[in-house]
């Protein structure tokens, strides 16, 4: 059983998890624009970069997500 300030914790660590995916979001949205319109290989492999390092961080924040969520969840 949690108490209430083990689900006031996770409902804050699920509202950051939220806001950084949003965050994260929009930037992989831009770098994914910027890699389809560039006008040269090393602007494209730049913004590629730029979309595989979004990826891994979004990844990432999935993973301290489910390490952070109670079991009961």
């Amino acid at each position: 059983m949690t108490n209430s300030s083990d689900a006031t914790t996770v409902g804050e660590l699920r509202l950051l998890f939220h806001r950084l995916n949003n965050q994260l979001g929009i930037i992989l949205a831009h770098a994914e624009l910027l890699e389809a319109r560039a006008s040269d290989e090393e602007a494209r492999a730049g913004a590629g970069q730029v979309v595989a390092s979004v990826l891994d961080a979004m990844a990432t924040a999935r993973e301290i997500r489910h390490l952070t969520e109670p079991e009961d969840a």
